[in-house]
């Protein structure tokens, strides 16, 4: 008798990464100018690195806290209440990631044939943790015009039923770099807390937000929930403080929800590196002109690429609201996946395919800006003189 070897169903269904798929097809060609990743090009700051140093030198390489060091826990508590409002250390749970934090929350919340909710085009693995699980995923578009990205709330909160276990919101968003205002959020956090329906907010680049009044934190769910309220965010270390590699992040939850999430870390992953949180310690306490420094340099870039964009024919374009991608329309193309990877063959330029952030995304493509003027000014070079032929093999 012979029995099947391979995962089960939810698993296999899963999408693997079309971003990936053309990050593969020119990973080892120094001749390829790489976008496709969502990660600013600067190596993490010295001062944050020898926190990391020196905890290892001390010889904390044991087992911590499953929910985080205590230094850690308090910092980021304090960091909430100057950015958001008053926070408390038992809502705060240190986690593995960004990434690790999204799955805890879901795998606390969310269980098979629970109906979820997520506004795309957005980032492919929080379209897919909900699947994981058993859930089943419905996905709510954005609208797109040159004037930028667009959430049609009426129709939104039609389709956030009282079935509904949870809306997973995403602003600044991935790819599209649109923000939600305070309005359209007080307007869906009152809707889901009549119906009881959990809010989580992937506030990953909440520190990248160019509000149009010159703001640079972006407007949050922290910022207007009420003790009780089903709301979570997630956050991570690595955009703001340039940390992707150290793989850092936390959640902020209410207090009875964040013991439970202890359990699962314990059947997860047991706890993050004492090292890497003490150098989330330094990165947080002593890390905000890092943060300046980055979201000037992103804003720059993004006004810069975005300028550079609407000069070439067929391309629209929307400056983001938020993040550090431009998530562009190109005329003529109906297989974004295949346009991204014959840009790689044919012009060595790595951009990521609109397809990967799900069918809304179709016909758009990805770049991320986190980069210096001069890089992304050889990028448009590239692209414009490769979209002639590109479009006519489309």
């Amino acid at each position: 008798m012979t029995f099947d070897t391979t995962a089960r169903p939810a698993v296999l269904d899963l999408r693997a990464s079309k971003i990936r798929e053309v990050a593969n097809a020119g990973m080892g060609r120094d001749d390829v100018l790489p976008f496709w990743f969502g990660e600013p090009d600067e190596v993490t700051p010295e001062f944050i690195c020898r926190a990391g140093i020196a905890s290892l030198e001390a010889g904390e390489t044991f087992y911590s806290q499953n929910l985080g060091i205590p230094p850690l826990r308090e910092a980021l508590a304090a960091y909430g209440t100057r950015l958001h409002r008053p926070t408390t250390v038992d809502e705060i749970t240190v986690t593995n990631s960004g990434m690790s934090a999204l799955m805890l929350v879901t795998q606390a919340l969310v269980g098979p044939g629970d109906r979820t909710v997520i506004v795309t085009p957005m980032w492919p693995n929080l379209v897919e943790i909900p699947k994981i699980m058993g859930a089943q995923a419905v996905t709510f578009p954005l609208g797109f015009s040159r004037d930028g990205w667009t959430l049609d709330l009426p129709r939104l909160l039609e389709t956030l039923t009282p079935d509904t276990r949870m809306l997973y919101l995403n602003a600044p968003n991935n790819p599209t770099g649109w923000a939600i205002d305070r309005h359209t959020q007080r307007a869906i956090l009152d809707h889901c807390r009549k119906l009881g329906i959990w809010i989580l907010a992937d506030d990953a680049y909440e520190r990248l937000y160019y509000g149009a009044d010159g703001s640079t934190v972006a407007p949050s769910f922290l910022d207007i929930a009420q003790p009780g309220d089903r709301v979570v965010s997630t956050n991570t270390f690595s955009k703001s403080w340039l940390m992707t590699g150290w793989r850092l992040g936390w959640i902020v939850a209410p207090a009875d929800l964040t013991e439970q999430i202890a359990k699962l870390i314990e059947y997860n992953t047991s706890c993050a590196p004492t090292f890497v949180q003490r150098a989330g310690v330094v990165a947080v306490e002593q890390g905000e002109p890092v943060i300046a420094r980055t979201h000037a340099r992103m804003l720059r870039a993004r006004d810069h690429l975005v300028a550079g964009l609407r000069r070439l024919p067929g391309i629209e374009v929307a400056a983001p609201g938020g993040a550090m991608y431009a998530f562009f329309r190109v005329d003529g193309i109906t297989d974004s996946l295949a346009f991204c990877k014959r840009l790689v063959a044919d012009a060595g330029l790595g951009l990521a395919p609109g397809i990967a952030f799900g069918p809304e995304g179709e016909g758009f493509v990805r770049w991320c800006f986190a980069a210096d003027p001069a890089r992304l000014d050889l990028g448009l070079e590239r692209l414009a003189a490769a979209l002639p032929a590109l479009r006519a093999a489309a």
